[in-house]
């Protein structure tokens, strides 16, 4: 009856975005994609498209979770106004916020051991 979905962006996703955006946005899509899915890069990728997409309040019976979040995705992309150094620094912000969060589970985890 429904399609096999996501509840958010999955990192299964991001080289369908390749041709999306310009020159800037392929190199970081093909950086990306090259990382494993644990990798910090990947995860703040994953949380940018999080962000842009709208993917926390999305139900899976909705039309766009049925279309997939490949197609959210492309959409999302296609309709992003703004430049893409813009994105570029959307991703940086994301990157920094997964950094700073690892950063406090290293200290968590180093008082607990």
């Amino acid at each position: 009856m429904y399609a096999a979905n996501e509840l958010m962006f999955p990192p299964y996703a991001v080289p369908v975005l390749r041709d999306t955006r310009g020159p800037e946005w392929r190199a970081l899509i093909e950086r990306v994609a090259s990382l494993p899915e644990d990798h910090e890069e990947t995860l703040a990728f994953v949380l940018m498209m999080i962000r842009l997409n709208g993917c926390m309040p999305c139900e899976t019976d909705s039309y766009r979770a049925m279309r997939g979040c490949a197609a959210c995705a492309l959409q999302t992309m296609r309709r992003y106004k703004g430049a893409d150094r813009d994105l570029l620094r959307v991703y940086q912000q994301a990157l920094d916020d997964v950094r700073q969060y690892l950063a406090r589970k290293e200290l968590s985890i180093g008082r607990v051991a």
